[in-house]
């Protein structure tokens, strides 16, 4: 019990620690935007928002997690190591927002730093090797070669830091679903940590949380900041490479599942948006408007509710996850079930094209431009009824004054005197 409390209080450290030191420096990070220009214009139809926006709220994350990251820092080497490439990561993704890099150019410094944490001994070595000989360890985990574990680890942390960036596309859309995210991993983590010791990746996983919750209230919709690519990358970052060291995954075979449960939505939107690209020909990183928020916006939803919807699924996620850690795998499967089911409707839009591969590539904005037409048609209806209401009750009026022309008599005669009255008076 007294480790319990131990651990009790670094946590609660940590999270108190990121949500306020974020919290704090959010204003600042604006002032710096508008000083030194690092604003996001909408100079193209995928942004939604419409006027010019500070970008460089990650500095808040960033610097709020670090903080309470010094707290686990000295029991665990490795979250030293998460750290350092947490802190390039964060430098790319400033870079990107002050000089706009190409993307390829941005790809190859997250495969050098994803490179760097792996030859510093950040790598997962947990599922099959497919290409040549294996051996397996006491719990049944098939063990992998170099070759493998570094190509494997390499697109995980590349593949999950670019899933969070594409996540960033409404206000406080990213910040609050890693912040779930991050809670979730964080939950497992100390479930099981006294016996695997993972209580440092837990308290590292509620400071990253913590940094996200404390930019939140800047970033929500309407926000007063972006986070940028540089709180993008990071996020996306070190809730990938949060998830590896995690002894977790080295306890069965399912445990391996469990990060991939957890980041299940972003994984499940930049997979749908690869395959969108190729069906269409176009370049797998090209920008579009086909994402889960994209979708949500086109039925109509505005920022805030498509926000909250897709923080419901993340969560959803995030329970299956917690569930099969515990080897809950009914409870778990039924609620897989659910998510998937969220995800699909969301996907497929009111009018569906026909065949999957139409409803895949189908353009968001001929949806929108479908959905407004639908608004106008419905308010123009509006308006005509209301016109016609009003004309009717009118209509009656005259019709009440013919038939009773008596008591329009005495309504006049009332009317005049009343104007006598005031005259007096006067």
């Amino acid at each position: 019990m007294p480790v319990i409390n131990y651990y009790l209080s670094k946590i609660l450290s940590a999270f108190l620690v990121s949500v306020g030191v974020a919290f704090l420096t959010s204003p600042l990070s604006i002032q710096i935007a508008n000083r030194f220009g690092i604003i996001d214009k909408p100079k193209d139809s995928r942004r939604v928002h419409k006027k010019p926006i500070p970008r460089f709220g990650g500095m808040a994350i960033f610097l709020g997690s670090m903080a309470a990251m010094t707290i686990p820092a000295g029991m665990n080497e490795k979250i030293k190591i998460a750290m350092l490439g947490g802190a390039l990561m964060y430098l790319v993704g400033i870079i990107d927002d002050i000089v706009d890099i190409r993307p390829v150019t941005k790809f190859i410094g997250q495969w050098l730093i994803a490179t760097i944490v792996f030859a510093m001994g950040i790598r997962i070595s947990f599922i099959g090797n497919y290409f040549g000989s294996h051996s397996t360890d006491a719990h049944a985990n098939v063990i992998l070669s170099i070759g493998v574990s570094y190509i494997i680890t390499v697109i995980w942390i590349v593949g999950i830091t670019n899933a969070v960036n594409l996540m960033d596309g409404l206000d406080g859309l990213a910040a609050g679903s890693v912040a779930i995210m991050a809670l979730s991993l964080a939950y497992v983590a100390y479930i099981h940590g006294a016996r695997l010791g993972s209580m440092p990746v837990c308290i590292a996983l509620v400071a990253v949380a913590g940094g996200c919750l404390g930019f939140l209230p800047f970033n929500f919709s309407p926000a007063k900041t972006f986070m940028g690519d540089g709180g993008a990358l990071y996020l996306g970052y070190m809730i990938a490479v949060l998830s590896v060291i995690s002894p977790l995954k080295q306890a069965t075979v399912v445990g391996a599942l469990i990060p991939m449960l957890t980041l299940a939505v972003p994984i499940f939107d930049t997979a749908l948006a690869m395959l969108r690209r190729a069906l269409k020909h176009q370049s797998i990183m090209s920008a579009d408007k086909g994402h889960l928020h994209h979708h949500l916006m086109a039925a109509g939803f505005g920022q805030r509710r498509s926000v909250l919807i897709i923080y419901g699924i993340v969560g959803i996620m995030g329970e299956v996850a917690v569930l099969m850690s515990r080897e809950l795998y009914k409870d778990a499967t039924l609620l897989l079930f659910i998510a998937l089911l969220y995800l699909g409707i969301i996907i497929v839009p009111k009018r569906p094209k026909k065949g999957l591969k139409m409803i895949i590539t189908q353009d968001m904005s001929e949806i929108e431009k479908e959905a407004f037409i639908q608004y106008l048609n419905s308010e123009r209806e509006r308006r005509k009824s209301m016109h016609e209401a009003a004309i009717e009750q009118l209509d009656k009026e005259e019709e009440q004054k013919a038939e009773n022309p008596e008591n329009q008599k005495e309504e006049d005669e009332e009317k005049t005197g009343d104007k006598e009255t005031e005259t007096d008076q006067k």
